[in-house]
Parts: structure tokens; C-alpha cells; sequence
């Protein structure tokens, strides 16, 4: 049954904090899911979010503290010491640790990793901190079950058992050699079918995908999702096991991509969250804004430019906002499939056989358009027929430029190392504006003779 949090729970919980009634708290949160106790922490205030972090046991917070949005954690974590932040890592996988210590300040970094008991796991926090975030390294977990090739079957059962202990789901069992280099994976029913005198090196199978430490996490996405891998080990510069990456971290890396690139989309220059001050959300959201206010001078002052044709061809200016909605329209559509396409790794052939492709498709989209348009602005607006003649033809037009500019420029940004996803929001939209109503008007010229 799905755990229900209702205001009167949320009433209960913190008037129970008010009294101080530490044992029927403990009793209202015993069996709640680690999810809920984080909802339920997002629900109350600061003081009484950190009262409760510190009178759970750190096991569950910890997962707790996890799934809370990064701003929220942010402020319940400087409302604890470095010990008691320290308890709640100790709880925690290294990835998940290592997460939540790069949110810290350097010098509460350095004051909580030395409180931390276990040595071990403070030193695999400190080396998952060396890499990337966005990288295999800074996405992996120290915590797997490896077993040597040399060993026996019976023989690696015990070590086995002892890793398994500090690992939250045991995905695979990895097999190295003496210099610990990855040589393939155990599978649980060979291991379990083989002869007890039998060496690990008889029944391991060699064949197994990994990646590097320096391995971008989109082409770590990119494998698991090709091979349906729920982990995937993560090997060094000298082919040495290191760590591994499990699905759900990958999951969890893949939905904060798509937030940024959709946040970028819609002309948002850096992460946000709902409740951030307004300081940071200005900061995130007025430059792009600035960039469609210029476009938006651009467009204006070329139409002042063709002043002369609109004052004998009024009717013109009424089809503007048709223009600019259209390449803008069109420009957005192209550079979102393929940015997708960039993302996913499935945009095959070279530039040239998409922008041609890309240009048929939108001619066949244009001239349907256009014949539309055609017939409505002759029926119902009055225009003459050179007039929505040169509407049509400047729509086909219009849109097959949108169209490419919306294919080209994703793909040369990608070629440089630019976040493609930029060119799907205000920048697509914005150029597409300009270079339409400039198309309009220079065909509208051509064709009425001005």
C-alpha cells in the first residue's frame, strides 16, 4: 500500500517535535520508506527537517538525504556538524557520499572527511572527488564483488560473502587477475554449477563490457542502454578495476541531463529549482531574454526597412506574426530531432545527406502550407493574387531556411564540443525570426516589383 502524506500526519509530526516527544516520533517514522521520510522533510521547516535527520537512525536519513532536491539538502546539511554529516556518509555507497561531500564547502570537505571512522571509505570518497562528476569516475561506486582467477570456487565463496556485505545489490561478479586488471565477469549459475575443485579461470566468461574512468556519462548511458546492462564495471588507465556503475546512478545522471537540457531549451543558462531566490533565477533567465530583445530590434528594423512596399502593400504586414511563428515553429522541430539524435547516437550520414533530407521534407511541409495560406488570404483577407502569391512563395521559403539552419546548427555545435541542446530554445527561434521576416520582405520585393 502507497504511504499517504496528509496534512494531519504533517500537523502530527510537528507538534510532536514541538513537545519534544522523541518516542511516538520514532514510533509515527519507524516503518516509513526512506522516499516518504524525504517528502516528509521537504513538507516541514528547516529546524524541524534537521530534528528529525538527527534523531532517525543515519541508515535511513541517509538514504533519505539522497532524494532530496540538492538546494534542500544543501540546508539541512549546514545545520549539522562534520561528525554528524560524517555519520550519514558512513551510511551511504561512496558515489552517493562523494555526491553530497562536492556540495560542501572545501573546508567543511576537509573537516567531515576527518571525521569519518571508516578510513577506507574516506579514502574512496577522496578519489571519486579526483574525477569528473560528469565522468565513469565520478558516477561509479567503489563497492562491488570481484574475485580472483586463481582462485577455487569453494575458496571465493567466503570473500565473496565478506564484500557482499558492503554492497547494496550485488549486479555482477567481476573477475581479476593478481595485478587486479579486469578479466570478465562470474556468472552466478556457472559458479554455482561447477565443481568445487574447479578454478575461477575455468568458468569465468571473458567477454564483458566496460568502461574507462575519463568516459563521458553520456556514452556510459549510451552502452548500458545498447547492451541492457544493469551495472557496468569501470576499469582505470592501466586496465585495473576501480569501481562500477550501476543503472540506477545512470538513471539518475540521464534525468539531470534531460533537466538541463530542457532548462537550456527554454533559455535557462544554468540549473534551477523552483524556490531559488530571485537573484539566481534573473541571473539564469535575462540573458537569453536579452538575446530574443535584440532579435526582436532586428526584426523590427527591417521591417522599417521596407516601409515603401508596406505602405502600397499594407495587407503584407497583417502575415508577420504567420512568418515569424512558422520559421520559428519549423527551426524548433528540426534542431530537436536532432539533438535528440545527437543524444541517443542514432544520427547517421554525413551533413550534407541530412540538410538534403531536411530540405525535402520541408518543401513538401512549405508548398502544403502554402496553398492553405494561399487560399485563406485571398478568400478572407482580400489580398490580391501577386500578393499571396508572394506569401506563399515566401512561406516555402521561410520554412525550408528554418528548417536548415534548425539541422545545421546543432551539429556544428556538437562537432565543436558545444552543448547542442542550445540551439533548440530562444537562439533557433530568435535567428529564425530575423532571417524570416528578411526572406518575406526581399521575396515580397521581387515578386510585386519594388
Amino acid at each position: 500500500m502507497q504511504f499517504q502524506i496528509s496534512e494531519e500526519l504533517i500537523d502530527k509530526i510537528q507538534y510532536l517535535i514541538e513537545q519534544g516527544n522523541d518516542e511516538e516520533l520514532l514510533l509515527h517514522l519507524e516503518d516509513v520508506h526512506h522516499a516518504d521520510i524525504a517528502e516528509i522533510l521537504t513538507e516541514i521547516n528547516l529546524e524541524e527537517a534537521t530534528y528529525i535527520v538527527r534523531l532517525l537512525d543515519s541508515e535511513k536519513t541517509a538514504e533519505a538525504l539522497m532524494e532530496l532536491e540538492e538546494n534542500v539538502r544543501e540546508r539541512i546539511l549546514e545545520n549539522l556538524s562534520p561528525s554528524e554529516i560524517a555519520s550519514e556518509l558512513n551510511e551511504m555507497d561512496t558515489d552517493d557520499a562523494a555526491d553530497i561531500i562536492s556540495e560542501l564547502s572545501p573546508e567543511l570537505q576537509q573537516n567531515v572527511i576527518a571525521e569519518i571512522e571508516d578510513e577506507e571509505h574516506a579514502d574512496h570518497i577522496v578519489e571519486l572527488l579526483r574525477y569528473d562528476e560528469d565522468s565513469a569516475g565520478g558516477l561509479m561506486a567503489k563497492e562491488l564483488v570481484k574475485v580472483n582467477e586463481n582462485w577455487s570456487v569453494t575458496g571465493c565463496m567466503a570473500e565473496m560473502r565478506k564484500q557482499a556485505e558492503n554492497v547494496t545489490r550485488v549486479h555482477s561478479i567481476y573477475v581479476v587477475d593478481s595485478k587486479n586488471k579486469l578479466k570478465g565477469r562470474l556468472s552466478l549459475k556457472d559458479l554455482l554449477t561447477a565443481s568445487s575443485n574447479a578454478n575461477i579461470s575455468d568458468v569465468y566468461i571473458p567477454q564483458v563490457d566496460y568502461v574507462n574512468v575519463h568516459t563521458e556519462g553520456d556514452e556510459v548511458a549510451r552502452i548500458m542502454q545498447k547492451y541492457d546492462l544493469e551495472a557496468i564495471p569501470v576499469v582505470d588507465e592501466m586496465n585495473r578495476l576501480v569501481g562500477r556503475i550501476t543503472v540506477d546512478d545512470i538513471l539518475d545522471f540521464v534525468r539531470e541531463e534531460a533537466e538541463k537540457d530542457y532548462q537550456m531549451a527554454a533559455g535557462i543558462s544554468e540549473d534551477l529549482e523552483a524556490d531559488d531566490n530571485i537573484f539566481k533565477q534573473t541571473r539564469a533567465r535575462l540573458p537569453w531574454l536579452m538575446i530574443g530583445m535584440f532579435g526582436g530590434l532586428g526584426a523590427a528594423s527591417i521591417i522599417s526597412g521596407f516601409e515603401t512596399i508596406l505602405t502600397t502593400y499594407p495587407n503584407l504586414l497583417v502575415f508577420v506574426p504567420l512568418i515569424q511563428a512558422t520559421a520559428g515553429n519549423v527551426g524548433v522541430q528540426s534542431s530537436a530531432i536532432i539533438v535528440q539524435g545527437l543524444a541517443n547516437d542514432s544520427l547517421r550520414g554525413n551533413i550534407l545527406s541530412r540538410l538534403l533530407k531536411e530540405f525535402g521534407l520541408a518543401l513538401i511541409n512549405g508548398t502544403s502550407i502554402a496553398i492553405i495560406v494561399f487560399a485563406i488570404s485571398s478568400y478572407f483577407f482580400g489580398t490580391t493574387i501577386q500578393e499571396s502569391i508572394s506569401i506563399g512563395v515566401a512561406l516555402i521559403s521561410v520554412i525550408v531556411l528554418a528548417a536548415l539552419i534548425g539541422t545545421f546548427i546543432p551539429i556544428i555545435l556538437n562537432k565543436n564540443n558545444i552543448d547542442p541542446a542550445v540551439a533548440t530554445g530562444p537562439f533557433i527561434t530568435t535567428s529564425n525570426d530575423v532571417f524570416g521576416i528578411l526572406t518575406y520582405f526581399l521575396i515580397a520585393k521581387a515578386i510585386l516589383g519594388f
